[in-house]
């Protein structure tokens, strides 16, 4: 039997990044104190608008937003509902502990990508 998969997307600042490569491109970095939860998005677009409106804002993300793409198995991400996050539908969000992590980044299959880069404009 084949193992079904679920896209994901995830916005990151550069120092997420820095570890996401750190890992391998195999693995999220565990959260900081002060975040409860990891929030991996359901779609390319709002991922976008994270990376490119909130982290190429933000001085903790080195003023630059990236886009990272990954699969995970579709049976372990079933025990988690998908959020709706704002008016908009496409605010679609997972909502992981912050305890879960490693398992979570266990579950996922293959390699963690960079698929969009975004740039503070002065």
């Amino acid at each position: 039997m084949t193992e079904h998969n679920t896209i994901l997307f995830r916005p990151v600042g550069q120092i997420e990044l820095d570890l996401i490569e750190k890992s391998g491109f195999t693995a999220y970095p565990p959260r900081l104190e002060m975040q409860p939860f990891f929030y991996p998005v359901l779609n390319r677009e709002y991922a976008i608008q994270i990376a490119r409106d909130w982290n190429t804002k933000d001085a903790a993300s080195g003023y630059v937003g990236f886009v990272t793409r990954f699969f995970i198995r579709t049976d372990y991400l079933k025990q988690y509902e998908v959020q709706t996050v704002g008016a908009a539908a496409v605010h679609q969000e997972y909502w992981i502990p912050a305890e879960k992590l490693d398992e979570f980044n266990k579950n996922i299959v293959g390699k963690i990508e960079v698929i969009d880069r975004f740039d503070r404009i002065s």
